[in-house]
């Protein structure tokens, strides 16, 4: 783009250059023939008598070299028009350019979450902090089932030593109400003999 524009300036500097330089000539060819009918004049008590037919040449020719003198200056007025919408096409087309790649390069640096843009920085701090905030529930969890656990197996060797306890209480109470109904059984049979 920026090649573009250098070109179009070194066109119409090297344009204007150019018709400058033809524009010297041109005015040169003018002096020449003020010059040629100067000298082809005679002198006439101190005056210059100068040839009708040379003078009307001279005056048309001159018309002539103002006119193209205006049209060509028109021309390059008009070229330097153009080139100017031209350099103002380009540089819009330039800013729209820059204007497209930097949407690009944010669309490419941009990540979207959950329908949302976010930077590639904000998105993988947000995704480093969701694993941690996941770690750290599954260490919560990890050490509350292990807490749980250890309770539950506590809770349980203590079960089955008060089932074993009770147990054995109720072996005992067995054999003392059977040895109780027997020592009664007896007495009843001492009692009645």
């Amino acid at each position: 783009m920026r090649n573009i524009i250098f070109s179009s300036l070194l066109l119409i500097f090297s344009v204007s250059f150019l018709s400058a330089q033809d524009s010297l000539a041109t005015s040169n060819f003018i002096e020449d023939e003020f010059d040629n009918l100067i000298e082809s004049s005679n002198n006439y008590q101190g005056y210059k008598v100068v040839d009708y037919d040379a003078l009307i040449e001279l005056r048309d020719n001159t018309k002539r070299h103002v006119q193209d003198l205006k049209n060509e200056l028109q021309e390059e007025q008009s070229t330097i028009s153009s080139q100017n919408e031209e350099i103002e096409n380009l540089e819009n087309q330039l800013a729209e350019t820059q204007e497209d790649l930097q949407r690009v390069n944010e669309e490419k640096d941009a990540i979207k979450f959950l329908g949302m843009p976010f930077s590639k920085g904000s998105y993988m701090a947000l995704m480093w902090g969701i694993v941690g905030v996941l770690i750290l529930a599954l260490l919560f969890f990890i050490y509350k089932f292990k807490n749980s656990n250890s309770t539950t197996k506590e809770a349980r060797h203590r079960l089955d030593e008060t089932e074993k306890e009770f147990d054995l209480y109720r072996a005992k109470a067995l054999e003392k109400e059977q040895r109780l109904g027997r020592m009664l059984q007896d007495e009843k049979n001492k009692a009645k003999d």
